[in-house]
């Protein structure tokens, strides 16, 4: 089975930092692409970042390009979200998604203060 398991969620101002973690237990992290989505009360659900499965191919949407980073260590079986200079639209409950989807976290919330 795959289970993924978020934190690192919390409050914080305008402009601060965050490091969201998704340890991941299985066998399937170290061949998945993985991904963070995040979803606000009342809206979609979004695509923030995601990364290949050797760590060498990115995507992130327009509205974090600049400010979110994503990385994973397939030794550790985890993967990040760095968020710096935090903005209150982001945010969210983050999620960690593999396979394209088809596993996903309960999520971790990350509320910005302005």
């Amino acid at each position: 089975q795959v289970q993924l398991v978020e934190s690192g969620g919390g409050l914080v101002q305008a402009g601060g930092s965050l490091r969201l973690s998704c340890a991941v237990s299985g066998s399937i992290f170290s061949i998945n692409a993985m991904g963070w989505y995040r979803q606000a009360p009342g809206k979609e659900r979004e695509l923030v970042a995601t990364i290949s499965s050797g760590g060498s191919r990115y995507y992130y949407a327009d509205s974090v390009k600049g400010r979110f980073t994503i990385s994973r260590d397939n030794n550790k079986n985890t993967l990040y979200l760095q968020m710096n200079s935090l903005k209150p639209e982001d945010t969210a409950m983050y999620y960690c998604a593999a396979g394209g989807g088809l596993y996903w976290g309960q999520g971790t919330q990350v509320t910005v203060s302005s």
